[in-house]
């Protein structure tokens, strides 16, 4: 099944690294529908960090990492390290067991991104160390002069304030408003801005950490959290499961938890850990049904961190802690597909993981598709329908912008930030794919088929290759007669969609249309609208729906009938908004600046940064709300931003 030696030696040794770990069991948004996509498409570097030629891509080669696990691989990573939030830096050690895969290999090549190492010891004696100069975002390489007889070595280093994969939050910019806070977001591959490590996602580790904070304060991990802990602040983890470095993450602030059921919680700020916690009430429902369709739960509990809203994602599916935007609180449920969206990467993307960035649909298309079924589970047919909708609308709007090459699911990142892999199409395409193989040889079939791969490729990494050959050795032959490979590598390798694709489709939109071209032909006033049971779906149909140019006329009369510009359901508060943009509708504009400065989610503030910059009146306006958010915002959403308001 492996495509040359050097992978075959790799997962075995992977395979053996977890061993001791509870690996027997297998495991957003809209990145989700989370953020369908995880929303960050950063503006173009200046420089890419290798020229793309036309030498055909190794397909199991990562192109974003520096390191050396050919050679020498990482198996366990031990922190000890303490958070300064006075000069926002973390400082102490990481120390890393590896196993040799060559033999002969006397030097062990890190990922590193401004990282400053003060020594590298094993068995308390010196190491010869060299750090590279730096790549704009692939950082620079930590060279170690292995020592001949130990397999343990301890790095001495801090962190840089400017991390990318490190937020530092004031008091005033936590819900709170009394203590700091501080998250890390190590997605694609910022995990080396705080951990000096082999930042691939083939490589995977077992890790353990003890954390040292004020007092005050509590720290959070993706590892085996204790609710019933002593906010003393020291805080020991284990996480027994060999994860990706991606999957690495930590928080620390003025956290409480609060219980939803026998494996689920929610850990956030006192402010909102009520709310937080009747939003999100039904995970343990969606953990049930998915272990009963997918498979059992490997990772023992399933939390939620609600992060401060500057997190610049829908969610993050650290494992046993996802990591929560609070703009998708709305008070009734609608929308939680997030949450189902992260749960499901316990099964698609943290057991079964994309072996490159090149990779990321076998993450995010299995991941979207089982959000879509999880929904249906709970939340029944008519909303999976809607949401499915709104989805392959979401699809075509990227579809419809992006270059040909960005529009391939196993796209060619060489060259390219792994984070420009962001976008709908490995996640809404990649659904719509799997999507169509469930609609071909039906849907229990299809389950079965899911259930097997997730136990069969449990705790590995894999390239989008060996998916392909796991079908010519599965579906492809139990049906034959329903499944061409032609096709299946016509949705992998092609841009745009295969001829013939299955639309989603939802009676419930009908009536939306149907209000909507009566009211834009005069035939209906605003207030005849028959609103009263419209889901946050239809309204969002409904809006996103209408025609790119509107009258101040019909802008007003909306705005009056329904008081969208105050809407406190953020994603209809963000479809309005842009609107608004499109149309300079002056009452929306002081909402605009409001609603810039308070949330750093990308999937929401991008687009209206992006139609702002359009004219020179609304980049004034981004301008302004961007300078005055800078300070707050998330790294990748600065960077995902500036270009707009420059």
């Amino acid at each position: 099944m492996f495509r040359n030696l050097t992978l075959l030696c790799l997962s075995l040794l992977l395979l053996s690294a977890c061993a001791d770990g509870d690996t027997g069991k297998s495991d957003v948004s809209a990145s989700t529908p989370s953020d369908a996509q995880i929303d960050v498409t950063p503006t173009p570097l200046p420089e890419p960090s290798e020229k793309v030629t036309d030498v055909a891509i190794d397909v199991a080669k990562d192109y974003h990492s520096l390191s050396n696990p050919e050679q020498v691989i990482v198996t366990h990573i031990a922190l000890d390290l303490t958070v300064d939030f006075e000069q926002k830096v973390m400082r102490g050690t990481a120390a890393l067991d590896y196993q040799k895969v060559d033999s002969t290999a006397t030097v062990l090549v890190l990922d590193s991104k401004e990282l400053s190492i003060n020594k590298v010891t094993s068995g308390g004696q010196a190491l010869a160390f060299t750090l590279q100069s730096g790549d704009s975002f692939l950082g620079s390489a930590l060279e170690i002069t292995l020592p001949a007889d130990n397999a343990r070595i301890v790095i001495d280093y801090s962190t840089s304030p400017q991390a990318s994969g490190v937020q530092w939050l004031t008091p005033v910019q936590t819900a709170g408003g009394k203590q700091p806070f501080l998250f890390t977001q190590a997605q694609a591959t910022h995990a080396r801005s705080f951990i000096p490590l082999q930042d691939s996602p083939q490589v995977r580790v077992t890790y353990e950490a003890i954390i040292r904070t004020p007092k005050e304060l509590l720290a959070v991990m993706s590892a085996s959290n204790d609710p019933k802990t002593e906010r003393d602040g020291v805080y020991e983890f284990k996480m027994p499961q060999a994860v990706p470095s991606y999957l690495i993450a930590l928080a620390v602030g003025d956290l409480e938890f609060k219980a939803m059921g026998e494996r689920t919680g929610v850990y956030a700020e006192p402010s909102i850990l009520d709310s937080a916690a009747a939003e999100f009430e039904d995970t343990e429902s969606m953990l049930i049904a998915t272990e009963e369709a997918y498979g059992p739960y490997s990772w023992d509990r399933y939390d939620l961190l609600i992060l401060p809203p500057s997190f610049p994602f829908g969610g993050m599916e650290n494992p046993r802690l996802s990591f929560i935007t609070p703009t998708v609180i709305a008070g009734d449920k609608s929308l939680v597909s997030l949450i189902a969206h992260e749960l499901a990467h316990s099964w698609s993307g943290n057991a079964v993981t994309n072996a490159t960035w090149r990779d990321l649909w076998l993450n995010e298309g299995f991941t979207t598709y089982l959000t879509y079924r999880i929904m249906e589970d709970i939340y029944g047919t008519d909303r999976f329908n809607m949401e499915a909708v709104l989805g392959y609308q979401d699809l075509e709007e990227d579809l419809n912008t992006l270059d040909a090459n960005d529009q391939i699911l196993a796209i060619d990142l060489r060259g390219r930030d792994p984070d420009d892999v962001f976008s709908n199409i490995p996640y809404e395409k990649g659904a719509l794919f799997l999507r169509e193989i469930e609609q071909k040889i039906g849907r229990d079939n299809f389950d079965a088929f899911l259930k097997n791969y997730f136990k069969e490729f449990a705790f590995q990494s894999i390239t989008t290759d060996q998916f392909i050959d796991h079908l010519n050795e599965t579906l492809l032959v139990e049906y034959a007669d329903k499944l061409d490979i032609a096709r299946i590598k016509q949705w992998i390798f092609e841009a745009g969609l295969p001829s013939d694709v299955s639309v989603p489709e939802s009676d419930a939109f009908s009536l939306v249309d149907m209000a909507r071209t009566k009211w834009l032909a005069g035939e209906l006033a605003a207030n005849k609208i028959q609103t009263s049971g419209w889901t946050v779906h239809q309204w969002l149909y409904f809006l996103n729906n209408m025609p790119e140019i509107m009258s101040e006329e019909k802008m007003t009369a909306l705005d009056s009938q329904f008081d969208l510009t105050n809407s406190k359901n953020n994603e209809i508060a963000h479809s309005w908004l842009l609107m608004s943009v499109k149309n300079w509708y002056a009452p929306a504009l002081p909402r605009l600046h409001d609603y810039l400065t308070s949330i750093g989610r990308n999937k929401l503030v991008k687009p209206l940064y992006r139609e702002l910059s359009k004219t020179e009146q609304g980049k004034a306006l981004g301008r302004k709300a961007f300078e005055q958010a800078k300070p707050g915002y998330h790294p990748l959403t600065v960077k995902a931003n500036e270009g707009f308001v420059e």
